[in-house]
């Protein structure tokens, strides 16, 4: 069965998602940056009502890159400490050094700061330099499962780098594909990739706040919206592939 994990950035959306046919949601805040680390609050409360998914919480202090100070990596340690005292499965994380390259001697850290729970290795390889050599430093250090869209900004356009880090893998880690896969063209990454792991971010445009019919003069960061009628037809899509026909 292909597993499906959805990304999230409320207590709504991990709400939604828990009555879906997924597996996994990765629960952030701030989804419009790329998701930061959720507060105590939403990862508890989502920890806690969530009966069906199993929570990995993005374990990512900030905006920007993945090359992180010392200080930055002891806030990814008490995070995931934190993550894994609140009763996480798993954990999201990344790191990398200042030539983006997979910083092997974080990582390392991180992967013992999980005290053993799952975890995934973010899109962070998607902005390394080498992907297919960074999958080799993933096997090393312990990584379950690794997201990426194959060094591009969508799964379509990286399959073939998918379908490579697939082979790499030879099962001692995850490849999940992720990047604008949505139910019209999952059959086609499915089938160029060999994936059996599937991430979507199906969320709607952030709206503009609205004060007497016109725009606020304040702004404080419009939020998208999870999208449910597109993680539904996604889900729908996969659990029921095309019959083959005598054409095919």
């Amino acid at each position: 069965m292909i597993a499906i994990e959805l990304s999230v950035d409320t207590i709504d959306a991990a709400l939604a998602a828990d009555t879906l046919d997924v597996q996994r949601i990765e629960l952030c805040s701030a989804g419009a940056l790329g998701g930061l680390t959720p507060g105590p609050g939403l990862l508890e409360t989502a920890i806690a009502r969530c009966h069906r998914v199993a929570v990995h919480p993005l374990i990512r202090p900030r905006a920007g890159g993945f090359h992180y100070t010392p200080a930055e990596i002891d806030v990814l340690l008490a995070d995931i400490a934190a993550a894994v005292d609140a009763g996480a499965a798993g954990v999201v994380v990344g790191a990398l050094t200042e030539h983006h390259e997979v910083d092997k001697t974080v990582l390392t850290d991180l992967v013992a700061a999980a005290q053993g729970h799952e975890v995934t290795f973010h899109r962070a390889i998607d902005i390394s330099r080498d992907p297919l050599l960074a999958m080799e430093r993933l096997i090393e250090s312990g990584v379950h499962r690794v997201l990426s869209s194959g060094h591009a900004a969508r799964a379509e356009d990286g399959a073939s780098t998918l379908a490579e880090m697939v082979r790499i893998a030879q099962g001692q880690l995850t490849v999940m594909a992720c990047g604008g896969i949505r139910a019209n063209n999952v059959h086609a990454i499915l089938a160029a990739t060999g994936v059996t792991h599937l991430h979507g971010a199906p969320r709607t445009p952030a709206r503009p706040d609205i004060l007497d019919g016109a725009v606020s003069a304040t702004e404080f960061g419009a939020q998208p919206q999870f999208d449910l009628a597109g993680a539904r037809a996604l889900i729908a899509a996969v659990r029921n592939p095309p019959t083959p026909t005598l054409d095919d």
